[in-house]
């Protein structure tokens, strides 16, 4: 349960918090109205080296050597280089003359940078002259979520609109793969691998179950070597052989103070230079042999693209879409089938084909949920605790009207902090600030939806019998 006042003197604190939030949003604010005049600034660079060279009748050549001088000129006083300086102008071009609808709603609040940097970048992947009708629905989807979250959802409009199929566009892609290592500083590199979607994700799941194992099984292992105290004074003085060894590993076990990130990484070397996690071992724990832990993802396929009759994206948990083939062959050697139900008109899951309790229920939540849903979060929900929102020991039920996902962090903030939450209709919750601030958290509708049919054409009557 929680407090009400956090910390001693709960007024001066909320006071002050207003003040921060006050102030950083009086900051937001300036800042935006800066950086659309800067893009403003950068495409009037890119039109006058247009202009320059038009004027000229001038060739290809001769207007990329004026746009250089010019984003040179530009580099100096922005304090960073000509490529990267040219590059932003044809980036402030693309945004300020193909997509103003979005400069707009950036300017009136609607929308943030981050906002309309995905716009961009996945608006451009369609031909010029579907951006409008991009746009106007992007921008509609992003002013109800962050940046992060509607991501996902405008890779999948943009690749539903454009004229291509997105398999064929994926085949295309997918070609690209490789592995290549970026050095870095101090002795460490950066091995970077371009995958398709859905088995970076896997990769990226089965590393942080087999850290999570690791760092969860710390205190297992370390009794199994006969408790850290071991390792030191008499009982350590007096053991040879493999009893040093044991003291080693127990101490090297009870002094462990890696990060999950850091055991992430050291899985993944173990595993590519010696085929199996040898650094850390759980065998005999709660959490079973490292090795034994498989890779999970969660996605949303449409019937028809499972039977092959629609080759559209489906969607990776909120994340981004993977292509058709992957997602039939994952379908295919999948364990448990569920069939969902959505509105036709909204898109949001209303049943599925399991009625039981809690199994049932955790798969419905699932596919509603998809993600955490605390503002902003996008921790997918397999990797989520379902939470009661009204506290079960305090009355609250267990039924959908009371239940959604929430990841650790933002489950612990609800349980200890002044933030406070209530379920509505259809699966929205409500969420309140310690200083009173309402947010408002629509259960996320599903890339993939049914939509009506389209009507039958009407039939010509047939011709009166002669008789």
């Amino acid at each position: 349960m929680t407090d009400a006042a956090e910390t001693p003197g709960s007024e001066d604190y909320l006071a002050d918090l207003a003040g921060v939030v006050a102030d950083v949003d009086s900051a937001a604010r300036r800042i935006a109205a800066a950086q659309i005049e800067e893009l403003r600034a950068l495409a009037a660079a890119g039109r006058l080296a247009e202009a320059q060279t038009a004027q000229r009748n001038a060739r290809v050549q001769v207007h990329d050597m004026a746009l250089r001088s010019i984003a040179a000129e530009v580099g100096g006083v922005m304090r960073v280089t000509d490529r990267t300086v040219q590059r932003r102008i044809g980036e402030a071009r693309t945004l300020i003359e193909g997509f103003p609808a979005t400069i707009e709603a950036w300017e009136q609040g609607r929308i943030v940078r981050g906002h309309a940097i995905a716009i961009l970048e996945t608006g451009t992947s369609l031909p010029a002259e579907m951006w409008p009708e991009f746009e106007q629905v992007a921008i509609t989807r992003c002013e109800r979520d962050t940046p992060n979250r509607v991501r996902g959802e405008l890779e999948i409009l943009a690749h539903r609109m454009h004229p291509r199929s997105f398999a064929e566009r994926h085949e295309e892609a997918a070609a690209t793969r490789c592995v290549r290592i970026v050095p870095g500083r101090d002795g460490m590199s950066d091995v970077v691998a371009t995958l398709p979607t859905v088995i970076a994700e896997g990769i990226h799941d089965r590393l942080t179950q087999q850290a999570r194992a690791i760092i969860d099984t710390r205190d297992e292992r370390v009794a199994a070597h006969g408790g850290a105290g071991d390792a030191f004074g008499e009982a350590a003085t007096t053991r040879t052989g493999d009893g040093d060894r044991d003291d080693d590993a127990t101490t090297i076990i009870a002094t462990d103070q890696r990060s999950i990130d850091q055991v992430r990484a050291d899985v993944l070397a173990d595993l590519l230079l010696a085929g199996t996690p040898v650094l850390d071992h759980t065998r005999d724990t709660t959490a079973g042999p490292l090795g034994a832990i498989r890779a999970r993802v969660q996605i949303l396929v449409p019937a028809a693209t499972l039977t092959g009759e629609d080759n559209g994206p489906s969607d990776l948990a909120g994340r981004s879409p993977i292509d058709p083939a992957t997602a039939r062959t994952l379908a295919g050697g999948a364990q448990i089938w569920e069939r969902l139900f959505h509105d036709p008109t909204t898109g949001v899951t209303v049943s599925t084909d399991s009625y039981r309790v809690p199994s049932g229920m955790r798969r419905f939540l699932q596919a509603r949920d998809q993600h955490c849903r605390f503002p902003g979060c996008r921790v997918a929900a397999i990797r989520c605790e379902v939470d009661h929102t009204h506290d079960h020991a305090l009355g609250g039920r267990t039924e959908l009207s009371n239940l959604a996902h929430l990841c650790q962090r933002h489950h612990s903030m609800k349980q200890f902090t002044a933030w406070r939450v209530r379920q509505l209709k259809g699966g929205v919750l409500e969420w309140t600030s310690p200083l009173g601030r309402t947010y408002r958290e629509d259960a996320p509708t599903p890339a993939v939806a049914f939509t009506p049919a389209e009507p039958p054409p009407p039939t010509t009557p047939a011709e009166p019998a002669p008789f």
